[in-house]
């Protein structure tokens, strides 16, 4: 799994001109599934995520973590994270699982989440969806861990 983590001042999710997701303080989390992830990968990130220390504390250090303030998370999976792009123009997505292996995922990903005491919101699997996000910061990392 690869997952874009954004720290977000808010965020929403619009599929068809409905919001189906919104946020305020937390973290947008962009996330890809490949072929081999499954229970364990999705896990780790959950975990990953609910205890990243990217929020500012008391003294103004990057020291505090979602759960640490009350923070939601916006998952919005997005296939093109595995897209590559190393020859030619146009990006090849077979890294991408397919959408019966990554919507359960991306949907486990978010309860693993929620288990971990972080309200989550998500986008519309295989909608074309607009996000909008506001970076606070700005503050996005990059995590990554694949199934074998």
């Amino acid at each position: 799994m690869r997952a874009v983590v954004q720290r977000v001042s808010r965020a929403s999710v619009t599929v068809d001109g409905q919001v189906v997701g919104a946020i305020g303080r937390g973290v947008v989390v962009l996330l890809g599934v490949t072929h081999n992830d499954g229970e364990a990968e999705a896990a780790w990130l959950a975990r990953k995520i609910a205890g990243l220390r990217i929020f500012e504390d008391e003294a103004g250090k990057m020291n505090a973590s979602l759960l640490d303030v009350g923070g939601e998370a916006l998952v919005v999976s997005q296939f093109t994270l595995y897209g590559d792009a190393r020859k030619g123009r146009r990006p090849s997505f077979t890294r991408a699982a397919p959408p019966e292996i990554a919507a359960p995922l991306v949907d486990r990903f978010a309860e693993l989440l929620r288990q971990a005491g972080v309200p989550v919101q998500t986008g519309r699997f295989g909608a074309h969806m607009l996000v909008e996000i506001h970076n606070d910061g700005p503050v996005t990392i990059l995590l990554e861990r694949e199934g074998t």
